[in-house]
Formats: C-alpha cells, sequence, structure tokens
C-alpha cells in the first residue's frame, strides 16, 4: 500500500512513496512534483452520480486525479489548494465524514462517497457547508487540509453537547452523532436565535454528540476566500 508522509513547516507537503503497480486519488490541481516512473490521469470515481453529487454540492472537481506507478516505484509530492495544515487519518476500524473541500489524497482502498444529511432544516439557513457530506468507507489512508492550524478536540457526553461553527470543522469520526443548525440559547425561541444568529455574526453551526473527535481548523474557510477575494480585486485596482 502507498504509504503518506507530512513533509516540511508550518504548511507541509503531502509526501507519497509508491511501489510499482500502487496507485492513490487526489484532488485535481493536488499535485506538486512526481518521479518518472508515476503516470497521472484523471478518474469520475465512484461512477458519474457520485463525481456529480462531488462537483455540485461540496465544491469538490468533478475529476479526481489518479497517480499510478505505472513503470516502477517512485515517490510525489502532494499540497492543498489553500494554504493551511495537513492530517492524516488511518481509515478502517475508524470512519470518518468530511466537510467540504477538506479531501486532499486517499490510498487506492479508501472511498469517500457523499451523502445527504438526513437534517436539512438548518443548512437552509446558511451556505456553510450545505446539506452534502462526504463520508469514509474502506482500508487504508486519507490525508485531510484546512484552512490555518488544525486542531482535535473531543466529544464527551459528560461534557454535554459540543457545539462548533461549521466553517471551522473539517472532520469528525463518523461514531458522533451530529446535527447542523443556528446558534442557540435556552432563554431564546426560534426566532430570537435566528436574530441573535445575525446580530452576531455567527452562521450555522454543528452540534456533536457522544464519544469522538472533532477536527477543526482556525480559519473559517469561506470567509477566508472572500477575505482573499477583496484583497485581490483590491490589488487589481490599484
Amino acid at each position: 500500500m502507498a504509504e503518506f508522509n507530512l513533509v516540511g513547516t508550518p504548511e507541509p507537503f503531502l509526501h507519497v512513496s509508491l511501489r510499482q503497480g500502487e496507485k492513490i486519488y487526489c484532488e485535481s490541481d493536488a499535485m506538486v512534483m512526481m518521479e518518472s516512473n508515476l503516470e497521472l490521469g484523471g478518474q469520475l470515481r465512484g461512477g458519474l452520480f457520485q463525481s456529480v453529487m462531488r462537483k455540485f454540492t461540496t465544491g469538490e472537481s468533478l475529476f479526481q486525479q489518479e497517480i499510478k506507478a505505472s513503470f516502477g516505484a517512485g515517490e510525489c509530492l502532494l499540497s492543498p489548494n489553500l494554504d493551511g495544515d495537513m492530517q492524516i487519518l488511518n481509515i478502517g476500524q475508524q470512519q470518518y465524514v468530511l466537510s467540504d473541500g477538506a479531501f486532499v489524497a486517499s490510498t487506492e482502498q479508501v472511498n469517500v462517497k457523499a451523502k445527504v444529511q438526513t437534517n436539512l432544516g438548518g443548512s437552509l439557513f446558511g451556505d456553510n457547508g450545505g446539506f452534502v457530506v462526504m463520508e469514509t468507507s474502506g482500508q487504508g489512508q486519507l490525508c485531510i487540509s484546512g484552512c490555518g492550524t488544525l486542531m482535535e478536540v473531543e466529544v464527551n457526553p459528560q461534557n454535554g453537547e459540543t457545539v462548533i461553527d461549521n466553517g471551522h470543522v473539517v472532520a469528525w469520526d463518523s461514531s458522533l452523532n451530529y446535527s447542523i443548525g443556528m446558534p442557540s440559547s435556552r432563554n431564546r425561541g426560534m426566532l430570537g436565535n435566528l436574530l441573535n444568529s445575525v446580530t452576531s455574526g455567527e452562521g450555522m453551526v454543528l452540534k456533536f454528540q457522544g464519544y469522538g473527535k472533532v477536527i477543526i481548523c482556525s480559519r473559517n474557510r469561506n470567509s477566508y476566500i472572500t477575505w482573499l477575494a477583496s484583497v485581490l480585486n483590491l490589488g487589481q485596482r490599484s
């Protein structure tokens, strides 16, 4: 099986070692460097339906890149589209749910499929995260990324419900129960919570229960993209 390692700081590369015949899948434009024994191609992985779901609901590319060691062993370097940290997850006994744009690469036996959330109510009020997430299955390694620094938050029923801004959530254990909605208060009704969400500037939040971990990032991806676009527009005008 191909081997993943992170190299460099503070924003690392994903270093991948492949033996002849092995292959990996990665997000479009993730490849930075590869040796001549490796071959680069594109795949509608999971079929047309799954590819279209990834493209139009989570922002992932229609085609995923496939890097295969066709002519012998080789190595390659990958990086995410936006600056930030990465983390390698071992898939098998533990499976994960991924937020929009978190996927970087996976080994051949790991599958990542789009799934419609059963709780649609909260997603209709905001544009952070939509109503589709990505779920892993299979066995191997998976690399994810997030804007800024990544950190793991432990969820424990003894601490009650864990509430995290949707734009800062990168991935979480599939064993956790979760719902999407507005920041809430016990002293406010639905209208009060909606007004509080607007006036406080907070968007949608994910509410987690159970035992497990949530991987979060220090920057809100959507807010960062909006800020970056405004800076680039100002630069062009000047």
